[in-house]
């Protein structure tokens, strides 16, 4: 009986003694896993704006601080003049604070305004069609060019533009620009379709003049230049042939990209700003392109239904280019005129986010 009892008070002993080490155990294992590891540090972001106080709700509890909304300035309209006295229209919005600058150059048929700046009515709560309030929001002083013939730039006494005239208008502005913000890097240069054509030789002739080069829907197969939508040098008489409703909504080819409202929009501000559709000539000084000539760091950018800009002839491009720092986005749901599309947040993040490596910040991309 008494060996029986003490046997019996061993097995309880041990029974205790695992139960213990089983307890112990779990609660090991759960302390292991529940504990938070600390988060890896973060680089500190540049705020773009004052952060908003927090305000109580009706029920006393506090609700997370807001950001301000960026400030920037209107649409202003600004007069320079090129190397032979011409009068040249630089558009400008501005942040209060800039950390870079930028210049836009549209493309063959429409002005700054319209591709750049665009007001749609009724869409204050939704996402901006306007790439330069978007880059303005960034912190990017923002600047848009009309070339001659384009918007509220006249025609010359000639009557037409060309590569090497507009290179050299283009050069004026970047000029003015970066006299503008003489603490700031050079300014960037974004040329859409013709206009990254303009830009591009740009680059190539002063490599100096930009600290970034985007490439917006590269409308030129390097190994087929062509004429890019020009006249041959021996044509006299600049045809001015009106623009039209049709040519103005022809770039928005992807359904469901943008609604009609936007288009409509588009249409108006388009024709309002070029009614005559402006003259080129002598495309053929288009052929020194060569993106092996192309030095600065350079974003290739374009829509994935773009069809001026087929992705072999973007492959050809990038490939080539002489610049170690580039990169190539392809926005999907995008075609030729994805910055003013649904799609354009991600264009405008791509954009910044490649700018943001030049003035060597972070910057916080505006939000929908």
């Amino acid at each position: 009986m008494v060996d029986s009892e003490v046997g019996d008070a061993a097995r309880c002993r041990r029974v205790r003694l695992t139960l213990q080490l089983s307890l112990g155990t779990l609660l090991f294992v759960a302390c292991t896993v529940v504990a938070p590891r600390a988060p890896p540090r973060a680089p500190p972001a540049v705020p773009s704006a004052p952060v908003a106080a927090s305000a109580p709700t009706p029920a006393g509890q506090p609700v997370p601080a807001q950001p301000a909304e960026p400030q920037i300035g209107p649409r202003v309209s600004i007069t320079i003049h090129a190397d032979d006295g011409h009068a040249l229209t630089l558009w400008s919005r501005l942040p209060a604070a800039p950390i870079g600058s930028i210049v836009l150059l549209h493309g063959r048929t429409w002005s700054s305004v319209p591709d750049f700046d665009l007001e749609v009515p009724d869409r204050s709560r939704d996402r901006s069609r306007s790439l330069m309030a978007a880059l303005a929001k960034a912190g990017f002083a923002t600047y848009a060019l009309d070339l001659r013939g384009y918007g509220a730039t006249p025609r010359d006494a000639s009557g037409w533009n060309t590569p090497d005239r507009a290179a050299k208008d283009l050069a004026t502005a970047v000029a003015h620009v970066r006299a503008q913000h003489p603490t700031l890097p050079p300014p960037a240069v974004l040329g859409w379709s013709l206009g990254s054509l303009v830009a591009q030789l740009l680059a190539q002739r002063d490599a100096t003049a930009v600290s970034a080069l985007v490439l917006y829907g590269y409308p030129r197969d390097p190994d087929r230049p062509g004429r890019a939508g020009g006249s041959r040098s021996t044509v006299r008489e600049p045809k001015r042939e009106p623009n039209t409703a049709a040519a103005a909504a022809s770039d928005f080819i992807t359904q469901q990209s943008i609604d009609r409202p936007s288009i409509d929009a588009f249409i108006a501000a388009a024709l309002a700003a070029d009614p005559i559709r402006a003259d080129w000539r002598a495309m053929e000084q288009f052929g020194v392109l060569d993106p092996a000539a192309v030095h600065v760091p350079t974003l290739v950018i374009h829509g994935a239904g773009d069809p001026f800009a087929p992705v072999a002839n973007q492959a050809k491009l990038f490939v080539r280019l002489a610049a170690a720092d580039r990169a190539w986005v392809v926005i999907p749901g995008g075609d030729h005129a994805a910055h003013l599309e649904d799609c354009g947040d991600a264009f405008v993040h791509a954009v910044v986010g490649f700018l943001a490596r030049r003035v060597g910040q972070l910057v916080a991309v505006p939000s929908p």
